[in-house]
């Protein structure tokens, strides 16, 4: 019956996204085998523009500077760039006085405008981006350069350990899930997302994001359609703080879904052109059905209601589906690790609804941007 056949695609779904996707990237490298394997680095180090966007960073930036100079990389060959987006407070000065090459102050206009700003700026054949909250290991810029040995590598993005998180919060551990997949992407045809902490974009490959959009999610795809390869790089470590509770992630990814349905939509991200098939169902697999599972969980419990009295398997799916829901009530309350990690994605996976309606009340997506040890 036409019911019966809704769930199923519903609840089938849902587990292809979370877990069926990420077999099927398992055994697609084990048939295709190692196309994303970093070549041999080799001759003089290329220069490296590392830039920081800052806003109100004052708390933090200069261990930032002192962190960035602290790296593993030729002294004369690291250039480090702030650049302030309309800080109100000391940034701009401590990060001179803490030793940054070149700093730049420029009107609050969001963070990617602050780093457009600053790329024109910048001097570097290399162009690393960190925020000011995220600390590198010393080797971890030598591990990104060595990606862009492959001159096909456009992007490079690195691994960011989550500090924290004794609100309750899981997102480390959501992050450990998400690296996997990376990792088996970039065996493939590369990932479809990066991370603000720690990535490096080859400079000629480098383009003007619009102000609206972000980096992290806007050039792995972007790359991808004009022929550079987009990779993770597991070895390239960065730690920062997490959103000590699940409330401040939920708030903080809200603000990022606000934005998400214009890259898909409007951006392009769902356009095939440009795109190789494997490519394209990393992009309609790791985005596209990840971002639909809050209707598709909405559709699998609203539907299995009235299948309830066609057979056990009705009435084992939908005491699963309220089991979830409990367990994330609970894991509110009770510190029990199942039921956080429930907790944990019935938040989450609720804020991507609430970011669409967020941008369909606002009618545009806004630019500014909040560090995150300020989010509660």
């Amino acid at each position: 019956m036409a019911l019966e056949i809704v769930f199923w695609v519903a609840a089938g779904l849902i587990v292809y996204a979370h877990l069926g996707y990420p077999l099927l990237l398992r055994a697609l490298v084990a048939i295709l085998g190692d196309r994303g394997a970093a070549a041999a680095s080799g001759g003089e180090l290329p220069r490296v523009s590392l830039i920081i966007p800052a806003h109100d960073e004052e708390q933090v930036i200069e261990r930032k500077i002192a962190n960035a100079r602290a790296l593993d990389y030729p002294a004369e060959r690291l250039e480090v760039v702030v650049v302030s987006d309309g800080s109100d407070d000391r940034t701009a000065e401590l990060a001179r006085g803490a030793g940054a090459d070149l700093v730049l102050e420029v009107p609050r206009g969001g963070k990617v405008a602050a780093l457009n700003a600053a790329v024109a700026r910048a001097t570097g054949a290399i162009l690393a981006f960190s925020d000011a909250n995220s600390y590198w290991r010393p080797d971890a810029l030598r591990r990104l350069v060595d990606r862009f040995a492959d001159g096909k590598v456009g992007y490079a993005c690195g691994q960011v350990r989550f500090e924290g998180g004794e609100g309750g919060n899981q997102e480390g551990l959501y992050w450990r899930y998400e690296m996997a997949v990376r990792s088996m992407e970039t065996l493939l045809a590369g990932i479809t997302a990066g991370n603000g902490g720690i990535y490096a974009v080859r400079r000629e490959a480098y383009i003007e994001l619009d102000p609206s959009r972000g980096q992290d999610i806007g050039f792995p795809f972007e790359l991808t359609k004009r022929g550079w390869r987009a990779v993770y790089e597991p070895a390239a470590i960065a730690e920062e703080k997490m959103a000590p509770t699940v409330e401040g992630e939920f708030r903080r990814k809200r603000r990022m879904m606000w934005g998400l349905w214009d890259v898909m939509l409007r951006w392009g991200m769902l356009d095939p052109r440009g795109y190789g098939p494997i490519y394209a169902l990393e992009i309609y697999s790791h985005r596209l059905l990840r971002y639909l599972t809050p209707w598709l969980h909405l559709i699998a419990l609203g539907v299995n209601v009235p299948l309830l009295s066609h057979g056990w398997v009705y009435v084992a799916t939908m005491a699963a589906q309220l089991a979830v829901l409990v367990g994330a009530l609970l894991g509110r309350f009770i510190p029990a690790l199942p039921f956080r990690i429930a907790y944990y994605y019935v938040t989450v996976t609720a804020s991507i609804a609430v970011g669409l309606w967020d941008r369909l009340r606002a009618g545009g997506v806004p630019i500014g941007w909040e560090k995150v040890e300020g989010t509660r």
